[in-house]
């Protein structure tokens, strides 16, 4: 059955995912047009040198971007939003840590760049849709909604990321990869003979290409910062710290004090600039609250089972959720999970559906 054609605009990292999505749109006949954002400035993270390091959304990753469309033979642009970037991504980054909690930047970017303003760029071009290289599937369902599901690679899959979508976005976004496994992406890229088929993956936050959250956020608001104690969670004093901001659930290097088993950050208390540490046991928790919930189906009346991940690389694990007022949910865990983190995301399945999800409080 022959296609409709369709006026697409990708989003295009300069990387092989998103190449190869613009690849095999132009081989399916649709009129592919590419799109990059520029979210910042690059020479803030150049070496005296002039060499850039290499992270996703580099000067080079647009580089590449340009001449995978040159080959393709497909309109290309850069769209800067390093302003939108810098008050909408990174100054949430900061307030976030400066505030007690570890923010995932990838959501964030997604949700307020990606699938808003980069969308409506697309709708002002006319486009029927924005694809993506994200590994995750959008499907109607019987009701002629949209469902958002897992990529078909358990390893790649994205859908974490992406819980925000709204039932309108959804229904102008496509994910070409998502019943692809990253093996066959590679292939794809290799028959299209693509100059990023073998280009290798970052795994950085893209504006803190050097891995040092500490030393970007000092930069942008400066050291010395709420620092205070270290203290037991049985109330014992055991030692000081230089900032709350340099510490996250969980984290047990750094800490630089003594004690008989070892210590791991248990919470943060920034009102009285406290980190607080204990042993491991004391990283299990049964339950925890989200804010600003993103329902991708009816916000259930009634306790709703479900699997929660509360990370990335977590394994969902099967819960009760229980909706509360000003669009919040309670997270019932059948079983204690380890390192709950204020600021990163809980997100809700029914198998590989995502029903929906909300941030950490």
């Amino acid at each position: 059955m022959k296609t409709t054609r369709k006026r697409i605009v990708v989003a295009m990292s300069g990387g092989v995912d998103s190449s190869v999505t613009a690849a095999l749109l132009k081989e399916q006949g649709h009129e592919v047009i590419g799109m990059t954002m520029q979210i910042w400035d690059y020479s803030r993270f150049a070496a005296p040198d002039g060499e850039t390091f290499g992270t996703c959304c580099s000067l080079d990753d647009v580089h590449d971007a340009r001449r995978v469309a040159e080959g393709l033979d497909i309109p290309f642009y850069v769209i800067n939003f390093e302003e939108a970037f810098q008050r909408q991504v990174i100054d949430h980054f900061c307030d976030e840590y400066f505030s007690g909690r570890t923010p995932n930047p990838c959501v964030m970017c997604n949700q307020r760049l990606k699938f808003d303003l980069l969308l409506r760029r697309a709708r002002e071009l006319e486009a029927d849709a924005l694809a993506t290289g994200h590994y995750a599937i959008i499907e109607p369902d019987v009701d002629g909604c949209f469902m958002l599901r897992k990529g078909r690679d358990q390893g790649k899959d994205q859908s974490y990321f992406l819980f925000t979508l709204t039932p309108e976005q959804m229904a102008r976004v496509m994910f070409p990869l998502g019943g692809m496994t990253k093996e066959q992406v590679r292939e794809h890229a290799a028959r299209f003979d693509l100059r990023v088929a073998e280009k290798a993956e970052s795994q950085d936050i893209c504006f803190v290409p050097d891995g040092d959250y500490v030393r970007f956020l000092e930069e942008e608001r400066g050291a010395g910062k709420l620092n205070g104690e270290i203290v037991h969670v049985c109330g014992k004093v055991l030692g000081r710290h230089r900032g709350t901001y340099r510490y996250t659930i969980g984290q047990r290097r750094g800490l630089g004090i003594a004690w008989s088993e070892p210590l791991f950050v248990t919470g943060i208390d920034v009102e009285k600039r406290q980190v607080i540490v204990g042993e491991k046991s004391h990283l299990h928790r049964d339950r925890l609250t989200v804010r600003e919930c993103s329902w991708h189906i009816d916000p259930p009346e009634k306790p709703l089972q479900a699997a929660c991940r509360i990370r990335y690389r977590h394994r969902e694990v099967p819960a009760q959720i229980r909706t509360l007022p000003d669009n919040r949910a309670e997270v019932v865990f059948s079983q204690p999970q380890q390192g709950i983190t204020p600021g990163q995301a809980a997100v809700f399945y029914d198998g590989d559906r995502v029903l929906g999800g909300g941030w950490i409080e």
